[in-house]
């Protein structure tokens, strides 16, 4: 009977094996993939990719802003990310009068190049592992409370140690594998960073929330920046006087061409994943947690679109506003058939059934898989009520400014239409009261709306000739007070609990691993670190009689070409361009490659990432995933999920021949 149940575990670990596309790894452990990434068609070595003694890979690669990948791509500073990272820059620079969103925006001097304040890019110095310095004191038989105590201890030690009070500096140490280990990041932090380029979003967002997520994909998603510094090369605070900073490294561009086949490297800072997430996760994300979510945006995105159309300035207000709640509202809608089609929750369960049989006798494992249940099942209700808490309650734009303490009020009156403001309360207030039991809301919530009859009249009262922040702050201190006493110290105790547990369940799938021989390779959860994954450029099926080739083309953005819809409206010189074949040196076979997919596992954050070929140049920029594949946040099909670069030909042909910025090409090490 014991060989059978091993046979069987051995089974099921081989269904949830690491394929050579999966993984984000850490590049100063990048040694025990680097094997496996040569069999692949690197031609580098562990050291190019990742080295504290030379320049590598890595030093051409920054953390862009809080959320995004840029790279640098000359020996000037300048720096290539996605249109979509930079929107924030060009949309603040934009007015009705220089609409750099509509037009595009090119520095033809340095001169002309636009700060950013805020804006930072960050280089990672170096990674070490940490965990025992950090564990240092640490005892068996200590709470969870002391243990938290003292990793916040030593984790500062060794952050101020790491920086020694350089300012230009910034150390962070971070849990992998839920707390089982520890690492020490430390980045030099560049904050003079200006606009340099950007095509119009006619381009850069070409197809817009309609083919967002979406292949075959058009977009050119990319912009220019330029990281200045002292005459010391080393950050300062903005001047005239910074000269470009001179990087350690940066990527040649690669414009000789790919092919389904052809090896590919993603190099960034992917945000977060959850790949080892128990089954009951899984299935409230699934089934519960993402439909809801996805209903409480789609009434914002009606309301915005609608006033968008109506009036220019208000498009330009709501741009950015839009794009980034339609961004994670189709992400969840890929990601939830994704985990239904892939039969996610089933396999995991069969997983933790096996696992759980394999625990008996074994103390520290034997009622792991049950407790998950009882304290996943505990909380299935108040986990909704704090999805509404933030997608209803807090999503309302004056509510949310009022409770920041009416912060930067010039910035977000610049950016704020109070018609849509006005619709999209009333619309979450209905679904918040239609949706939460009596028993979650709070009594003032409930009194408001008794007293003024309905949530119009309501929102009539708060939505006045001059925004009532008086009532909007009192909106926002009631439900949030309410939330803080009644629901989230119960969330919080029991996700606490469910935090360490995962803790004990990753070190026990480990040694599960170990002991029935299955072979898996764990690598850590994103948590926007810097990591490498590898892939090929490869074509997927997402259904029946459908095969979907690797690379895009100018012709399809011709195709999709129409003027009569914002977002298909291409400028009049691209289509003269095409006309006349002007491809310059950038032409393909009679076209202009504009993106491609690959194997890569990527996730939020890898937004402006490298895609390298296997010599380590520049072949593309990552923007997206496919739809289909957007599930790969907690579990990876290698048959569908696929990253969306932009082909790096299209950004030189756009700047060559629609920008006329020879100059920055100029700077650029073409290798064609």
């Amino acid at each position: 009977m014991k060989k059978i149940v091993i046979l069987l575990a051995l089974m099921l670990m081989g269904a949830t094996q690491i394929h050579a596309d999966e993984g984000m790894w850490l590049p100063s452990e990048i040694l025990k993939k680097i094997k496996d990434i040569q069999s692949q068609g690197f031609k580098l070595s562990a050291e190019d990719i990742y080295s504290v003694n030379q320049s590598s890979l890595k030093d051409a690669v920054v953390r862009f802003g809080s959320g995004c990948t840029g790279e640098l791509i000359s020996s000037e500073g300048l720096l290539i990310t996605n249109h979509h990272c930079g929107y924030g820059q060009i949309q603040s620079h934009s007015s009705v009068e220089h609409d750099y969103l509509k037009d595009g925006f090119w520095a033809m001097s340095r001169a002309e190049e636009l700060p950013n304040p805020g804006l930072t890019v960050s280089f990672l110095e170096y990674m070490t592992d940490v965990t025992d310095e950090v564990l240092k004191g640490y005892k068996k038989n200590m709470t969870e409370e002391k243990r938290i105590a003292l990793v916040e201890k030593n984790s500062r030690k060794i952050e101020e140690k790491a920086i020694k009070g350089n300012a230009n500096l910034q150390a962070f140490v971070k849990p992998i594998y839920y707390g089982n280990q520890y690492f020490l990041f430390v980045y030099k932090v560049y904050t003079d960073v200006r606009l340099v380029g950007a095509p119009p979003s006619s381009i850069g967002k070409f197809g817009g929330d309609t083919d967002n997520w979406m292949w075959p994909r058009h977009t050119g998603d990319f912009s220019l920046f330029r990281v200045y510094a002292g005459a010391d090369n080393e950050p300062a605070a903005y001047s005239e006087k910074n000269v470009p900073f001179r990087p350690k490294k940066f990527f040649k561009v690669n414009a000789k061409g790919i092919k389904e086949g052809d090896f590919t490297m993603v190099y960034g800072f992917p945000g977060r994943t959850n790949e080892y997430l128990f089954s009951e996760a899984v299935k409230y994300t699934a089934l519960t947690s993402n439909p809801h979510k996805i209903a409480l945006r789609t009434l914002r995105l009606n309301i915005q679109r609608e006033e968008m159309n109506k009036d220019q300035a208000v498009r330009i207000k709501y741009a950015s506003k839009n794009a980034s709640v339609s961004n994670a509202w189709k992400k969840w809608q890929g990601e939830a058939k994704g985990i239904l089609r892939m039969k996610a929750i089933e396999n995991k369960q069969a997983f933790e059934a096996q696992f759980d049989q394999w625990a008996e006798g074994k103390p520290e494992y034997e009622q792991v898989v049950e407790r998950f249940k009882e304290l996943y099942a505990s909380i299935e209700e108040l986990s909704l009520v704090n999805d509404y808490q933030v997608e209803a309650l807090n999503a309302v734009e004056l509510i949310a400014f009022a409770g920041r303490g009416q912060a930067n009020a010039e910035k977000f009156y610049k950016d704020y239409y109070m018609p849509i403001d006005k619709a999209s309360f009333i619309a979450l207030y209905k679904a918040y009261d239609k949706n939460i039991a009596d028993k979650f809301k709070s009594p003032y919530f409930k009194e408001q709306l008794q007293k003024y009859g309905s949530m119009e009249n309501w929102a009539d009262s708060l939505f006045t000739e001059t925004p009532n922040l008086a009532m909007a702050e009192e909106i926002y201190q009631e439900t949030n007070a309410w939330f803080k006493a009644h629901i989230a110290p119960t969330l919080l105790s029991v996700n606490k609990e469910i935090t360490l547990l995962y803790r004990t369940y990753m070190r026990g799938m480990m040694e599960y691993n170990e002991a029935t021989g299955g072979g898996k390779i764990f690598y850590p959860d994103a948590n926007s670190t810097l990591r490498v994954t590898y892939g090929q450029v490869k074509g997927y099926k997402p259904a029946d009689a459908i095969y979907y080739t690797p690379v895009s083309s100018l012709d399809g953005v011709i195709e999709k070409d129409n003027p009569e819809i914002y977002d298909y409206n291409i400028p009049q010189k691209l289509r003269d361009l095409h006309a006349a074949k002007d491809y310059g040196r950038w032409e393909v076979d009679g076209s202009v490659p504009v993106a491609f997919i690959a194997t890569n596992h990527t996730s939020g954050g890898n937004s402006g990432s490298p895609v390298l070929d296997a010599d380590g140049n520049l072949i593309g920029v990552n923007f997206d995933r496919v739809w289909e594949g957007t599930m790969s946040d907690v579990v990876y099909d290698p048959e569908i999920c696929r990253n969306i670069a932009l082909d790096i030909r299209f950004a030189l042909f756009i700047i060559d021949k629609l920008a006329g910025a020879k100059h920055l090409l100029d700077e650029i090490e073409v290798v064609q």
